[in-house]
């Protein structure tokens, strides 16, 4: 085949054709802009392709799909490819450029997208969603690839001692080494709830939670005491996100109150700073802004000259949104602009190991959240809260799905608010579907809101049958 014939069939090209592509292959695929297409067996063995299958980068594969001679003289743009993905053009050069994705889900989906053949990837597809529906409308147990691996860390916590395989631990004397395994187990806990939501793993780490608690009474040495309370405070406060994220906010408040007193008496003023933080949060989601306004502000009071930038950043970005939300905009911007210049003065090895969540995105998500409150109100800065959330998501790493989701939906009510129903309803169908995969209340909550920025457009066919499709969600969640 020579650069004079069409790639996909080998038929001769005229001398005029520029497109890469016969007519009759061009007619053939007039809807690849919609769909993937499907490539003939040698596709796959194109050299660059290969490399990438081989490399084990679902990112670089992807490169090299839409690189492919098979598409024409000019590569798959990447906003096309994106729109197969179900995600933005942005996260798609993110995910090209950046680490390996290890997120099982993910890969099976996108290979399946892509109809890569079983035999060529380095993982098995199988099964994707950890929800999927029942024919009664309600949602199923999480899959069985998330129980294993919940039941892997259960595993480790028993095997270190910390929790018992069928009934409490044995009391015995510990040391430095079980307050490490300790926070090792929050750690593997955390990095599944920034995947899954909370729902999945909430009476995992209650019972965690609990168990370590107990740890108190044990024998230990004076000097590990302030250490190991800590921890343990973490435990609870990691019980209580998962708990906000459930949706059971008398467990959340039960363990962030725990948490926030050992905190305090392990004289760790940052952390009891993340246990009010948190609370807050609760308190926003139940729209209680001025009690989240109150906490907020009594753990700036605590912090004093403990509290390091990224923590002022992360206080001072949830505070702009608990006073925009109560109508003080150029306030709420303001401390936001504070937000921002601690965030510029954050040095990673010196802020808490639990502050590693927090990013770029965290931050741009907070200004999103203040330019939607003032397009609600006056109709502008649409387009500033459009793009505030587009930079946030692709500022988020690609581990936090929950972030990127909860930042997807604040996509659609801005362009709802930007006056781009079409946009809107088509990222709106992407996140009830991505809402299906999280074990989390929190984001079926805010999907279901969505809601309330669509009015002005309900006229329209595909607005109203979004709106159909909320309502459903919102009845199978009950």
């Amino acid at each position: 085949m020579t650069p004079a014939n069409c790639p996909r069939c080998g038929g001769r090209l005229a001398r005029d054709n520029d497109t890469g592509r016969c007519a009759p292959c061009q007619a053939a695929e007039r809807d690849r802009l919609s769909t993937p297409p499907a490539v003939p067996d040698s596709f796959w063995a194109h050299e660059p392709l290969r490399a990438a299958l081989a490399g084990r980068h679902l990112g670089q594969v992807i490169r090299a799909y839409r690189h492919h001679p098979y598409h024409g003289r000019s590569p798959l743009p990447q906003s096309v490819v994106a729109g197969w993905l179900g995600i933005t053009q942005a996260q798609l050069s993110r995910i090209e450029n950046g680490p390996a994705l290890v997120n099982l889900d993910r890969l099976a989906h996108w290979a399946t997208v892509l109809r890569i053949p079983p035999g060529s990837l380095w993982f098995c597809v199988g099964p994707i969603s950890p929800i999927s529906a029942r024919a009664d409308g309600s949602r199923a147990a999480p899959d069985l690839g998330r129980r294993t691996l919940l039941a892997g860390i259960a595993a480790v916590s028993a095997g270190a001692g910390l929790v018992g395989a069928t009934e409490d631990p044995r009391p015995r004397r510990i040391g430095s080494a079980d307050v490490t395994r300790l926070n090792a187990v929050l750690e593997l806990y955390r990095s599944v709830d920034y995947e899954c939501g909370g729902g999945l793993l909430y009476r995992e780490v209650d019972r965690f939670a609990e168990s370590v608690y107990r740890m108190l009474d044990w024998s230990h040495s004076p000097g590990l005491t302030p250490r190991l309370v800590a921890a343990i405070a973490a435990a609870r406060q990691l019980a209580g996100w998962t708990a906000l994220d459930a949706g059971r906010h008398a467990d959340a408040q039960r363990h962030f109150a725990a948490g926030e007193r050992a905190a305090m008496s392990a004289d760790d003023a940052p952390l009891a700073a993340l246990i009010r933080y948190s609370q807050a949060k609760q308190l926003q989601h139940l729209r209680h802004n001025q009690d989240a306004l109150a906490a907020l502000r009594l753990a700036h009071a605590e912090l004093g000259s403990r509290a390091t930038p990224a923590v002022k950043a992360l206080l001072w970005g949830a505070e702009a949104a608990s006073t925009s939300a109560l109508g003080d905009h150029r306030r709420a911007l303001a401390i936001l602009g504070r937000a921002s210049d601690q965030f510029e003065r954050m040095d990673p090895d010196r802020e808490p190991t639990w502050m590693a969540f927090y990013d770029r995105g965290e931050l741009l998500a907070q200004y999103g959240r203040v330019y939607r409150d003032m397009a609600r109100q006056v109709g502008t800065h649409t387009a500033k809260a459009v793009q505030s959330v587009e930079d946030a998501i692709v500022a988020f790493g690609p581990a936090n799905i929950r972030s990127m989701v909860l930042n997807e939906v604040g996509l659609c009510s801005a362009l709802f608010l930007a006056d781009e129903p079409d946009r809107a309803v088509s990222v709106g169908v992407r996140v009830v579907e991505q809402s299906r995969a999280l074990s989390s209340r929190r984001v079926v909550d805010r999907v279901v809101n969505l809601r309330r920025d669509l009015g002005r457009h309900r006229h329209l066919p595909a607005v109203a049958d979004f709106e159909r499709t909320l309502i459903a969600r919102a009845a199978a969640t009950v």
